[in-house]
């Protein structure tokens, strides 16, 4: 009974010490401007997707000072190998990259049920991922991928084994509504950044520069 006890209690101390942590990351994430680390470079995650995902977050990338964010991991599906060459064409000489891929956490037309088991297996897989390259800066534009990487990010972050910053860019094609990506990330997202004035409307959180891509 000693025993149970003394594990039941350590199991609860490490519960309540992981919710307080992950409360005060959602409070500065909610109350403060993101200020990334002024390091010579930050590692950079830049979450690929499929179609227009892909050719938005390429586009994005090519504005990003390739002095400051590198090196580059591109995070695809493994089932995505149009995007592989569209990321491969696009890279700039000198540039410092990699490509890894992860399992899809939701195919086109899949139920959200059984999205739940696949995006839990996508997250699986994208665990050792993310811990391996340990980002300082995430870029996601709303593909289902992201979603398994934020997740693991901001997990990692509570546990401080990671000190890395979100950053949602809705897609150029939402204009009314946030995507469902969106509606989940703008709850761990640092930074949450929309193209039309009317989702700032939507998001309190968000910030609207324009268009971007």
């Amino acid at each position: 009974m000693d025993t149970i006890f003394v594990a039941a209690a350590a199991i609860a101390v490490i519960a309540i010490g992981f919710i307080l942590r992950a409360t005060y990351l959602i409070f500065l994430i909610f109350t403060t401007n993101c200020q990334l680390q002024k390091h010579v470079a930050l590692r950079t995650i830049l979450c690929i997707g499929s179609g227009g995902h892909t050719t938005e977050m390429l586009r994005l990338s090519k504005k990003l000072d390739n002095l400051k964010y590198q090196p580059h991991l591109y995070i695809l599906a493994d089932n995505d190998t149009s995007s592989e060459i569209k990321v491969h064409k696009s890279i700039e000489k000198g540039v410092e990259y990699t490509v890894s891929r992860i399992p899809r956490s939701r195919n086109v037309k899949q139920s959200y049920i059984t999205s739940i088991f696949s995006t839990l297996y996508s997250t699986l897989h994208t665990i050792p991922v993310v811990y391996t390259f340990k980002p300082d800066v995430i870029f996601c534009n709303g593909p289902g991928t992201c979603i398994p990487i934020c997740v693991v990010a901001f997990v990692l972050r509570c546990l401080f084994l990671l000190d890395c910053r979100i950053i949602f860019v809705e897609s150029i094609c939402r204009v009314r509504t946030l995507s469902l990506s969106g509606k989940i990330l703008q709850y761990f997202a640092d930074i949450i950044v929309v193209q039309w004035p009317t989702l700032r409307d939507i998001c309190f959180r968000a910030k609207y520069f324009g268009r971007l891509t």
